[in-house]
């Protein structure tokens, strides 16, 4: 069924931006109140959600990674006010737009692998929203904006109340900015009394919310925010060493992590990869360095793929220094960064020799 699919995906991708634009004018024509859910400018947003939907369906032959995903995602849709019928409207309009442009392609297998794997995620989704007790969304207030370079800030927010996530998890944020614009941030702290999140946010190229927040975010604006998502954690009860590979601002749910470690009793030995092209792009690194010199269970290394022989760091890319230090087989593994970044990382490492179910990473925290 997943390579029936797989291989109708393959036929009709090249037209993905016509697909998307059916997609999305069969989706409000069928269920119009879904038009307020997305922002006004679908420029960013029109092939977003379609990516998604059909990443998670080539993903059915994978339920360990793929339930718990879908699950998070279903109590994360609970802010948008997302009713039963839209999951059925969802699923129409998707199978409309693939069998639209499939053509001759498209035969009784192909209409009946799309419509088992939609209602599969539809039911996981369903199900854990429908079972969420807690809170939809939090309000919280920014209370710090602090820009560390042209593209790069950090960004404080005080809660109404604590958000019950993992240090290393990811929530997603709705700014003044952006409205309707949801973007994936990683608390750069562990969970506190106090609710108070620092996030760092580095503006890219296409980033229509990043560049907003790192330009235009002031103390004082209201932000919404999603239930926590992601599997990254260190687990307290393994007795392996860690190793963390952060690139960018993977920094951020590092940080998270450490703070959480540094207040165990045990702690466990903890090896750190900060990787970038530049020593600029290691934006934070000084306050790692100064916890790593402060901890003995803690050693932190810099990386840069453009060579500057001043700063001492180590040349090349965090797949490359990383698997040549060795397949660190005996370790627990976190990899955070772009999705780019994790996908050459986490494939050098499986060559090297690393085991697979020892590696953790989120591939979903993307602009």
């Amino acid at each position: 069924m997943v390579e029936v699919i797989r291989e109708s995906w393959a036929h009709v991708e090249p037209q993905s931006e016509d697909l998307g634009r059916h997609f999305y004018a069969t989706l409000f024509s069928r269920a119009p109140a879904t038009r307020e859910l997305f922002p006004v400018n679908m420029e960013v947003q029109r092939s977003r959600l379609l990516r998604a939907l059909v990443h998670v369906v080539q993903m059915v032959d994978q339920p360990d990674d793929l339930v718990p995903f879908l699950e998070q995602l279903g109590r994360d849709h609970r802010k948008f006010g997302v009713l039963a019928e839209h999951y059925d409207a969802v699923g129409h309009a998707l199978i409309s737009a693939v069998e639209t442009f499939s053509e001759e392609a498209w035969t009784d297998e192909v209409s009946a692998a799309w419509h088992e794997s939609y209602a599969m995620v539809a039911r996981a989704m369903h199900a854990a929203a429908e079972a969420e007790r807690g809170p939809a969304s939090w309000l919280g207030r920014v209370v710090g904006h602090e820009r560390l370079g042209w593209d790069i800030a950090k960004i404080a927010v005080q809660t109404s109340e604590p958000i019950p996530y993992r240090a290393g998890q990811y929530v997603s944020v709705e700014t003044p900015q952006r409205p309707r614009l949801w973007r994936y941030l990683s608390p750069a702290n562990a969970p506190r009394p106090d609710g108070l999140l620092e996030f760092h946010v580095r503006a890219v190229n296409s980033g229509w919310v990043s560049r907003a927040l790192v330009a235009h975010s002031r103390v004082g604006d209201t932000w919404r925010i999603g239930p926590p998502m992601g599997r990254m954690y260190a687990d307290p009860s393994s007795e392996r060493s860690l190793l963390m590979v952060a690139g960018g601002t993977g920094m951020a749910p590092i940080k998270a992590l450490l703070e959480d470690i540094s207040a165990r009793q045990e702690k466990p030995r903890t090896q750190v990869f900060v990787g970038g092209r530049t020593w600029e792009d290691l934006y934070d690194f000084a306050s790692l360095r100064k916890l790593s010199y402060s901890n003995a269970w803690l050693d932190v290394v810099p990386v840069v793929e453009k060579e500057d022989e001043a700063s001492g760091a180590e040349h090349g890319t965090l797949a490359d220094v990383v698997t040549r230090y060795g397949a660190w087989a005996d370790h627990d593994v976190l990899v955070c960064g772009s999705p780019s970044m994790i996908r050459a990382t986490v494939s050098r490492m499986l060559v090297a020799g690393t085991p697979l179910d020892r590696i953790r990473y989120d591939p979903f925290t993307v602009d």
